[in-house]
């Protein structure tokens, strides 16, 4: 069992045979967690950061890095294994097993956030996915996704901000897409990093409500 902590603390996590390696931290009386698939970079510590300076704990899990070339599907399909165990190990511990559950992916892990919401919908309560490909989930799982979705991408993103807006389209739940002007996911400034953060944590927060993880 994992002591309550005001800092980072790392665990790792049982996903079929192997474990997943993670980071899970606690800020006093948080309002939800943010389940975060790592994407690399400074990007990410940066967002969780502001996501726990926002009152939500954040759980960031090492993914699989994919070859040069390889085609997405098999790390997806990974991403999701490790997304399942991730929420089954939140949801028995005793100090997160009460606590709002959200996810925020990144590239592949776009995809493979929104399948995870697709497949439990009564597990996830808000979903964020910033520069992403959600259209690689698929149109009969983004079709059955519930739970709350906003997507971000950058102006000047090109093709991904078609690939959004037709993953917005098959979509049946509430959803916002948000073009963030003079910038691109690849290389974001910090006012673009910024207001990612403040849009993601306002998209959070908005659902967690009263913090509770949503019945099953």
């Amino acid at each position: 069992m994992i002591e309550f902590s005001y800092t980072s603390e790392p665990v790792l996590i049982a996903s079929g045979n192997a474990c997943v390696a993670a980071v899970l931290d606690l800020p006093r009386s948080p309002c939800g967690i943010v389940l975060v698939p790592d994407e690399g970079g400074a990007r990410r510590g940066f967002l969780a950061g502001e996501f726990r300076r926002a009152g939500l704990a954040t759980l960031l899990i090492e993914s699989p890095k994919p070859a040069h070339g390889n085609a997405p599907e098999p790390v997806i399909a990974q991403l999701c294994a490790q997304l399942a165990a991730a929420a089954d190990w939140l949801a028995t511990e005793p100090e997160t097993m009460h606590l709002a559950l959200g996810l925020h992916g990144s590239g592949d892990a776009g995809a493979a956030v929104l399948l995870h919401a697709a497949s439990r919908p009564a597990q996830v309560a808000a979903v964020v996915v910033r520069g992403g490909r959600p259209d690689l989930a698929g149109d009969d799982a983004l079709a059955r996704v519930r739970t709350p979705t906003l997507l971000i991408v950058g102006e000047q993103d090109g093709p991904v901000i078609e690939y959004n807006r037709r993953a917005l389209a098959q979509l049946h739940c509430e959803k916002d897409l948000a073009i963030l002007r003079g910038t691109t996911n690849a290389q974001q400034s910090p006012r673009a990093l910024d207001e990612t953060a403040r849009l993601a944590t306002r998209w959070f927060r908005g659902y967690f409500g009263s913090g509770a993880r949503p019945a099953a």
